[in-house]
């Protein structure tokens, strides 16, 4: 009940924060950083409407984060950064026909490894010095199958190398499709000698995944669906990874069905557990995760619903693809990224459709400020991913473009303290995929997955406010705490003792 109370009060308080919260926020600025960028877009016919993530790590472990980015039917590329928002291409393997990418250390050799999705037989790339990277599909064992992934998670249990959940798209060899003709999806487990693929069903066109627990405490891989294919049979899924099957409404799991594009996971509330948010076409649904382990649809006036255009005068619904969430001026409360644009030329929905950047108010409602900000793009918008990528303490953006230039947009606003944690272990899993930090009463967790089509492997990021130390503590994936006092406005890395 404590959350519901919560959430009610907060709606009544947003009618009159609204004004008040917009001037406000009136020093978040962001500048467009194109100059720096080679040329990049993201392109290609129907298989190619969805897609268009973007892998956000450190490639040369130089603490500056880089870019790899799908390019569709153009190849893809990988961008390292040279600093003060400056971006060359780096040598990689002709890729054609990615979809998108998600990063992870999967030989747990200390260099992070890139799963490469495609329409077609995916790649796995072995990451090395100097932001080199091999093919390293057939070395780890992992099949190659001809299927349209779309969507990726990945945790670990006992074994020194990841599961990787695959999300595959639509079946294009079934010739009644391509509506109602969803592919199964595939989990890939690690094997003395490799991978073994198991088949995953039923599926439903998966466009996102995310693992971790969820509002019960039990580890689930939750899938987001898009119910433009799989019409009137499916539905959002949720997995429980330890008993091995989907749960459903005896286990408290009622029956959701959109058009799910992308999930972002954050503790808005506090209690320690993820509220998620799911995009869509329409409405961007975010699910507040209750005491007893069940989810509801938060009040329509918090602001995130996000369903129409905010600027311009087209009033079809929007179309939502990634979303993220960051304090993006460190003030203490978590922002959210959605990134919007038009499938391709679908006349049910607006085809004016910016970006959004919601900023959390003090009464936990969300503001609109991308126009003002910078960075309400009107170009069809898919992948995307917060990145501090000049080690100011702010988090700055980049944006994948369907059929137009990719986009980074430097965070020049005025922000408050801040922290950043990056976790490591001598164990396979060595970026500790699975801990939970918590900073001054914040909680973040280390996942792999979610977004869409791309996520990023960073240091977690806290906004402090006007707080001068931070008190860190962090759950290793063993259940094992370990705890560290530092001074505020630096990236700290804990090592597991």
């Amino acid at each position: 009940m404590k959350t519901k109370i919560k959430t009610k009060i907060k709606t009544i308080m947003l009618s009159v924060l609204c004004f008040v919260g917009t001037a406000a926020f009136a020093d978040i600025k962001f500048v467009d950083r194109a100059n720096g960028l080679p040329m990049h877009v993201y392109d290609g016919g129907w298989e190619h409407f969805v897609g268009g993530g973007v892998a956000v790590f450190d490639c040369n472990n130089d603490q500056q984060p880089d870019i790899f980015a799908a390019g569709g039917e153009n190849p893809a590329v990988l961008l390292e950064n040279q600093g003060g928002f400056a971006f060359a291409k780096t040598p990689l393997i002709p890729m054609l026909g990615t979809t998108g990418a998600y990063p992870m250390d999967i030989d747990g050799d200390g260099w992070t490894d890139l799963y490469v999705m495609r329409v077609g037989p995916d790649i796995a790339l072995k990451g090395g010095p100097n932001c080199t990277f091999t093919n390293a599909t057939n070395q780890w064992g992992i099949a190659q199958t001809d299927q349209w992934t779309t969507a990726l998670t990945a945790w670990w249990e006992d074994d020194a190398r990841p599961v990787i959940a695959l999300g595959h798209y639509v079946d294009r060899k079934d010739k009644s499709g391509p509506f109602g003709a969803c592919d199964t999806n595939t989990i890939l487990r690690p094997t003395q000698t490799g991978y073994a693929g198991e088949t995953l069903a039923p599926g439903h066109c998966a466009l996102s995944m995310l693992a971790g627990p969820n509002a019960s405490g039990r580890n689930s891989l939750r899938i987001s669906n898009d119910r433009h294919y799989y019409l009137r049979d499916g539905q959002e899924q949720l997995w429980d990874i330890k008993e091995r099957r989907f749960l459903g409404e005896a286990d408290g799991w009622p029956k959701l069905m959109l058009w799910g594009m992308g999930i972002a996971s954050a503790d808005l509330t506090g209690d320690g557990r993820d509220e998620v948010m799911l995009t869509s076409m329409g409405d961007q649904l975010l699910q507040i995760a209750n005491a007893d382990g069940s989810y509801s649809a938060a009040s329509f006036n918090i602001g995130t619903y996000a369903h129409r255009p905010h600027l311009g005068d087209d009033g079809r619904p929007s179309t939502g693809w990634h979303a993220e969430f960051g304090d993006v001026n460190n003030d203490g409360l978590l922002d959210l990224f959605i990134a919007k644009g038009n499938v391709d030329q679908m006349s049910s929905n607006a085809m004016q459709d910016p970006n959004n950047l919601l900023i959390q108010n003090n009464a936990g409602s969300f503001d609109e400020v991308s126009v003002s900000a910078g960075i309400a793009d009107m170009a069809r918008s898919r992948g995307a991913a917060f990145a501090d990528f000049n080690g100011d303490g702010r988090l700055d953006l980049v944006v994948v473009n369907r059929r137009a230039p990719l986009r980074v947009y430097q965070n020049t606003s005025i922000t408050d303290n801040w922290i950043s944690v990056t976790l490591s272990q001598d164990e396979g899993n060595r970026a500790a995929i699975g801990a939970t930090v918590k900073v001054n009463g914040q909680t973040q967790h280390r996942r792999i997955g979610g977004g869409h089509a791309g996520g990023s492997l960073v240091p977690l990021h806290f906004g402090l406010g006007g707080e001068k130390e931070a008190s860190i503590m962090v759950t290793w994936p063993d259940g094992t705490t370990q705890k560290a006092n530092v001074d505020v406005n630096q990236i700290v890395t804990i090592r597991k003792n």
